[in-house]
Parts: C-alpha cells; structure tokens; sequence
C-alpha cells in the first residue's frame, strides 16, 4: 500500500491579498470525488474479468495484501464504473464487427437470476462482442446488423441455417458429428467407408484452397460436386448417416467458401475460443443475478476479449480507457 503525499504551495496576491491555492488535477488518478484511483479500479476489473475471480475473493486478496477493506457492493459498483466508461467503446466494436468482411458466431447457455438464456459471440481476428438473450434469430440479425454483406462463419445450429448471406459452415462441427457417429456403429464398415470417403473430400478441398482464383474454384466445384457424389447413396430411410448425408446435400455451397475465400477459415473454431472465458466463468459463477449484473458482464466479456485477441495488456488497456478523454 503507497500512500502518496500532494503538498499545494498557498499563494498571496501582493495586491487584493487574497490567498490563493491551485486545484489539484487528478483526472488520470480519480473519477471525480471517487476514494478509488483507475488503477484500483483497472486491478480490480482485471481480476474478476480477466482472472475470474468472486467479488468475495478480491475482497480477501485487497484486505491480506493492500490492508483496503472494500465491501462487495463497492466491487460490483467498480465493474458497473467500467463498463458505464466503456459503453461508446462496445458501440464502436459492434460497428466493426457489422462492418467485418468475415463475422464468426456461435452461442451458449447462461443463466440469469435462475433463468436459462444465452450468450451470442461475434468474432472477427480483432474484436469479439458479446450479447445475451434467447436463442431466437432477431439475435443473430441484431449481432450482424441488417445491412451486413459479409460472410457468417458458423455451426449448423437452426437459427444460423436461416441466414440468408454468404455462409461458411463449421467443417470441425460436421467431421465430429461424423466422429461420433462412426463410435456409435463400429461394425458396420460401409459407414466407416463413407466417413473416410468425406474425409478425403475434405481433404482435397483444403489442398486445393491455393493458387490463383481461377483454380480454386475448380477445386470447389469439383469438391461440391465430389460431396455429391458421396452422400446421394445414402439418403434411403434406416441408414445411419441419413441425416449427416441430407445436411451436407442441403447447404453444399456453404461448406467449400473456405476454398476460394483466402480470409475464411474452414471451421468455427475462433467463435468457440471466443466462448471458452464465458463458458469457465458460468462454471464458476452459474450466471448473473441481475440484467444489469448481465448488462456489464457482456461489456466486460466484450472488453476483455478484444484486447486478448489483440494482445494488449489488460491492465494497461483498462488504465487507458479510464484516463482517456470521454468523448
């Protein structure tokens, strides 16, 4: 604990004689008339976004190590102080990530106050925004916006099915799906023959996502055309990658854009590790208690995942939020 000393010279004036003091600036060390400096604040944030841990826990670790004695309600008032500050931040960032020519999303559970909701991620390489609500698909149209004209990197979950643009569809999803099916009928090797025949697909697909534009369209077409092949056979009732052969037939054009779209990956996996900080602070936590607790916890998510991804220090990114100018 550093307790820091600021001594103010007192003037007189020669003339009127009166006593003059010059006010303090302070506004890189304190909010206003806040007792708790930004980088109290910056700490305090970092160690429950960043390393997830209770209020109750912070509050131990500032009582043993700095002798400060703060009360759960004055943590959760610096998270809430945070997050108010960075509400034109999170704005900017969901304006990048509408304006991003490859947009990754994925969602999963979390509970508020004892309910069951969800939480949406989406993701580009530098910016990661989170938004809770249901599963519905006004979520993935809010998350991209209505003028989005970019390509969506997703999973097969229903909602995302339904997005009408350019879409890549998640290749780790559908090889797993095929994975665990595969374990489920291990004796039955015209399924392991269909599985290792889409795997090869796969395969060829991504070694053939080089060279010029026009020879990677080749190598879609030829791969669309390929999956084709291999799945029609196995559309008939009773057939156990029936439904895996009917999903890959319905969305052909959405699993090859990866061949010929150099920025888009082959799978969903950066949506995943976006979700994987949420995920271990639900298993912690069991959610938020509140919309506002929920309101600030996805600004934080929103926060502290963009600068992870980016590589900045957290501490020090959330020190320059707190000592920048508010526009």
């Amino acid at each position: 604990m550093v307790v820091t000393e600021h001594v103010y010279v007192e003037r007189r004036c020669p003339d009127c004689g009166r006593r003059c003091v010059p006010p303090p600036d302070l506004t890189r060390v304190v909010a206003g008339q806040s007792r708790l400096g930004h980088r109290l604040v910056s700490l305090i944030a970092v160690l429950r976004e960043e390393a997830r841990l209770p209020f109750a826990t912070i509050q131990t670790l500032l009582g043993t190590l700095a002798g400060l004695h703060l009360s759960v309600g004055a943590l959760v008032g610096v998270t809430q102080r945070v997050a108010d500050r960075a509400a034109v931040v999170v704005t900017d960032l969901q304006d990048a990530i509408r304006a991003s020519p490859v947009v990754h999303a994925d969602e999963t559970g979390w509970r508020e106050n004892g309910r069951n909701g969800y939480v949406w991620t989406f993701s580009t390489p530098q910016v990661r925004v989170f938004r809770h609500g249901s599963r519905a698909k006004p979520m993935l149209t809010h998350g991209l916006g209505e003028a989005f004209a970019g390509i969506l990197v997703s999973d097969f979950y229903g909602v995302s099915t339904g997005y009408d643009g350019l879409h890549q569809y998640c290749w780790a999803h559908l090889l797993r799906d095929i994975h665990d099916l595969v374990d489920q009928q291990p004796d039955d090797p015209a399924l392991r023959g269909w599985a290792a025949a889409v795997g090869a697909v796969f395969a060829t697909a991504q070694a053939g996502a080089t060279g010029n534009r026009a020879d990677r369209w080749r190598v879609r077409k030829q791969a669309q055309a390929d999956l084709r092949q291999v799945c029609t056979p196995w559309l008939e009732p009773r057939v156990p990658q029936t439904s895996l052969c009917a999903r890959m037939l319905r969305y052909p054009e959405s699993l090859f854009v990866f061949v010929t779209e150099p920025d888009v990956p082959a799978t969903n996996n950066a949506a995943e590790r976006s979700l994987r900080p949420l995920v271990i602070s639900r298993k912690i936590s069991g959610g938020t208690r509140s919309g506002r607790g929920t309101a600030v916890k996805m600004t934080l998510a929103s926060l502290f995942g963009t600068w992870r991804l980016q590589g900045r220090n957290p501490f020090d990114a959330c020190l320059d939020l707190l000592t920048s100018p508010q526009i």
